[in-house]
């Protein structure tokens, strides 16, 4: 009897024991997350101004479109930068990025910082802000659509290989890799081009206020350094995020000390990350980043469709 309590008590020990190092480890992961946050400069339901990054090739994402739904339903967010780096994206991408980006400016106000490339999608996501601000050497403009495919008919040839097809009309799945393009099915893509290009325009000559022949003239295509890009009226001003907050400022009474907190998509298959954002809010994602030593966010690249994308030529 003596050695079943003796064993009995050793047992409550260890579950003791083991109780306290599992919540002193419960702990030290929430005494960190609150670290990272107060040096992320992030805290829960502190004014601030929201910085959402549009980085990368531009697509349709529901979830960044979410979060600038929430964003605009935020009564700590007093006002939004949006720090543009994309060379563009799909067409349809940017359409919806435009369309969530206007309808958040109707709740706080909205400011554009370009960065390194804002161009054709990317510069649609710039005119969705009520301000654009530019470096001097920020690649923008590009205003245009985009479809290309590869002509494949000779090196098939080439190679002894021929596509057959049975469709049911000459214009399904046209133009075509594997045969020379029908003159009809390039009038009918040109059609698509041009209805896709003059709202395009459209945008820039409303937002921008700019006549319509303006807008095509500076609308064919070409980039502009930041510098022409004020020149010619598609940018604003000249700066980096100081000027972006001293306009809010001056126009729409925003605290210049407010903190600027940045916010990203909570996708929901990324584990903790997700978990993190759709519980404490996108911005502490930032967070959940620090504590795991990694990058959570990712963004699919498909670009079915009609694209608004800066490429140089190589």
């Amino acid at each position: 009897m003596s050695l079943d309590a003796d064993t009995l008590a050793d047992r409550r020990r260890l579950k003791r024991r083991l109780f306290f190092w599992r919540a002193g480890a419960v702990v030290a992961v929430l005494v960190a997350l609150i670290v990272v946050l107060a040096e992320s400069g992030l805290s829960f339901n502190r004014t601030h101004i929201a910085r959402v990054t549009i980085g990368g090739v531009i697509v349709d994402d529901r979830y960044q479109q979410d979060m600038l739904e929430r964003i605009g339903e935020d009564d700590s967010v007093k006002a939004v930068i949006l720090s543009i780096d994309s060379p563009g994206g799909t067409t349809t991408g940017a359409e919806a990025l435009y369309e969530s980006v206007r309808d958040l400016s109707e709740k706080k106000p909205v400011v554009a910082v370009l960065g390194t490339v804002a161009a054709s999608g990317g510069y649609i996501a710039a005119i969705s802000a009520d301000h654009i601000v530019a470096r001097g050497n920020t690649i923008t403009g590009s205003i245009g659509v985009l479809f290309q495919w590869t002509q494949l008919e000779e090196l098939l040839d080439n190679i002894g290989v021929q596509m057959r097809e049975v469709k049911s009309s000459p214009l399904k799945a046209e133009p075509s890799p594997f045969h020379k393009a029908d003159p009809r099915s390039i009038k009918v893509t040109q059609e698509l081009i041009d209805s896709s290009y003059d709202w395009f325009l459209r945008l820039v000559a409303e937002r921008r206020k700019m006549d319509e022949a303006t807008a095509r003239r500076v609308g064919d295509g070409r980039i502009y350094t930041g510098w022409q890009a004020v020149e010619n009226g598609l940018v604003d001003e000249l700066g980096g995020e100081e000027a972006a907050i001293a306009w809010l400022a001056e126009t729409h009474e925003v605290d210049e000390d407010l903190p600027v907190t940045d916010w990203v998509p909570a996708y929901p298959e990324l584990g903790f990350a997700g978990f993190v954002g759709q519980a404490l809010g996108e911005a502490a994602v930032v967070a959940a980043d620090g504590l795991t030593g990694k990058t959570q966010q990712t963004k699919r690249l498909t670009l079915d469709g009609l694209t608004s994308l800066w490429q140089p030529d190589r």
